[in-house]
């Protein structure tokens, strides 16, 4: 589905991450986990990027959520406001998730949560029986998007739990520091053979947990990754 649209809201996330919303169509549906592509009107005319919907299928707006860099793309998001056009292209992909399994494991890097916020929102909303842990890492507390939603999640679905862990932590931090490790599966997720893994983040990050995760023996088809792009 192809359609044109303007911003509702704009919220701002981190310090150098926004989400953007629409409205959603009545005939736009999307399963959660997919992406679409916006179309701006830039300095030299349209500019284009593919983004994952952040938002659940169950939510009645569209969102996609953003890094912001120096990029063009960027530069011109971060000078959107309220009513200002755009293009929606989609839903596309296959990184999905619509409670399939019973147990599923999600290991996350920075922005690459978009894709699987969507998801667990959706299973929470939904009042899904699926048991979901999450490992999330970033660089520090700071840079943790959807930080206190996660923390919400947890209160609110007993199924659910979200481990965030930080590279650069204040003395006050109480979470895990360092990067995703198996160390780390095995503690939070003991019975992680018995899961099936959505990981996403940048591709170096993906590239390393899914080494990870062969190492502890999880098989393949086990194992749905998405390599993140939204850095750009």
């Amino acid at each position: 589905m192809r359609f044109e649209t303007t911003v509702t809201s704009i919220i701002k996330r981190t310090h150098d991450v926004k989400s953007f919303r629409f409205p959603k169509p009545s005939a736009f549906t999307y399963k959660a986990g997919q992406f679409i592509v916006i179309t701006l009107r830039g300095e030299k005319g349209e500019i284009r990027k593919h983004f994952t919907i952040s938002s659940s299928p169950t939510e009645d707006f569209i969102e996609f959520t953003k890094k912001l860099t120096e990029s063009e793309f960027s530069k011109t998001l971060d000078g959107l406001k309220v009513g200002d056009w755009a293009r929606i292209d989609g839903p596309h992909g296959t990184f999905t998730f619509e409670g399939e399994f019973k147990k599923i494991g999600m290991i996350s890097g920075g922005i690459g949560i978009t894709p699987l916020r969507s998801m667990c929102r959706y299973c929470a909303d939904m009042q899904l029986d699926t048991d979901i842990v999450v490992l999330y890492g970033n660089r520090s507390e700071n840079d943790i998007v959807f930080k206190k939603e996660l923390e919400e999640l947890q209160k609110e679905n007993e199924n659910f739990k979200a481990i965030l862990c930080v590279g650069e932590a204040k003395p006050e931090w109480t979470g895990y520091t360092g990067r995703i490790d198996a160390l780390m599966v095995e503690r939070e997720i003991p019975d992680y053979r018995e899961r099936v893994f959505y990981v996403c983040g940048p591709p170096a990050m993906v590239k390393a947990m899914d080494g990870l995760l062969e190492e502890l023996g999880v098989p393949s088809d086990q194992v749905r990754k998405e390599n993140f792009t939204g850095y750009e």
